[in-house]
């Protein structure tokens, strides 16, 4: 060590530019390590929590479930577009009571919509819904089957990933989750055979992609131990509606309700000790609002 940095040793060193100490800029002494810390920001997670927040993930990818098995039905003939509009209409009512209740229940202050409101915008997205089928039936002529279907895996895998599932993190879009479950409802509509199919595709993409989900973290909110029994429910009907259509399919779903349900949550604690954050004075300034 020079002499200067024997002199500046001597004196106690600061943590400053601004002032000439008679040490390099990079200069530290063993003091600069006293403000380090490990996994500052480290939740600590038990099994049976993530196993019951999971039920998030498996809501949405039973809820897709019934998607494609209400899509497979009208396009075999089974499934009257007509009944499944009736049907979504008396599901709708229930669920908006179900809203109105969880409202009260949570309290919800500010500008608030009335039922008015709300059967506006019912009746106009209807109304717009139904006057596009025509054209939606006929949208994807040119473009071969399989290519649809390819777009339509794709923008359903979307729709899971960048669904909102509680978690604040980057990829987490509701924007971008929604309009990628309308884009698939559309390319899966223009193979079907009349307008009201075409109608009941995209009105049930509406409810099944964007409705639902916001009942679903409202009744989180106002009824919290409902989400087990939602979780049980929508799981044992798409695993039944898979079993209709195919046998592997059901099978399919049940492993991978089982992987994501129990297996998952098992290996995220199993990686909780190997967790080692860092952070000192060499972090970047972070500025804290309330």
């Amino acid at each position: 060590m020079s002499h200067d940095l024997k002199m500046a040793a001597r004196k106690k060193w600061k943590k400053i530019l601004y002032e000439d100490q008679g040490v390099p800029d990079n200069y530290v002494d063993s003091s600069f390590l006293d403000e380090m810390k490990k996994n500052l920001y480290t939740r600590t997670y038990s099994y049976w929590s993530v196993v019951r927040n999971s039920g998030e993930v498996t809501q949405q990818i039973s809820s897709l479930c019934l998607f494609v098995v209400a899509y497979i039905y009208m396009y075999n003939q089974k499934l009257s577009p007509r009944l499944l509009v009736i049907a979504m209409a008396a599901v709708t009512m229930v669920g908006y009571l179900v809203k109105l209740y969880t409202d009260h229940v949570i309290g919800i202050k500010g500008p608030h919509r009335t039922v008015l409101d709300d059967l506006k915008t019912a009746v106009i997205f209807t109304g717009f819904s139904f006057g596009l089928s025509p054209v939606l039936v006929s949208l994807t002529e040119t473009i071969s089957t399989d290519t649809i279907y390819a777009m339509t895996t794709v923008m359903l895998l979307a729709n899971l990933i960048f669904h909102d599932y509680g978690a604040s993190a980057a990829m987490v879009s509701e924007a971008l989750s929604l309009n990628a479950g309308i884009f698939a409802s559309v390319c899966l509509a223009s193979r079907l055979h009349t307008t009201w199919h075409a109608f009941a595709t995209v009105t049930l993409s509406l409810l099944v992609f964007g409705l639902w989900p916001m009942l679903r973290k409202q009744m989180k909110k106002a009824i919290p131990g409902s989400q087990i029994g939602m979780t049980l429910t929508l799981c044992s009907v798409s695993i039944v509606a898979l079993v209709t259509v195919s046998a592997v399919a059901a099978v399919l779903g049940i492993l991978l309700i089982l992987f994501i349900t129990f297996v998952c949550p098992a290996w995220l604690i199993s990686l909780q000790p190997y967790k080692n954050n860092i952070y000192g004075p060499w972090d970047e300034a972070v500025i804290q609002t309330k």
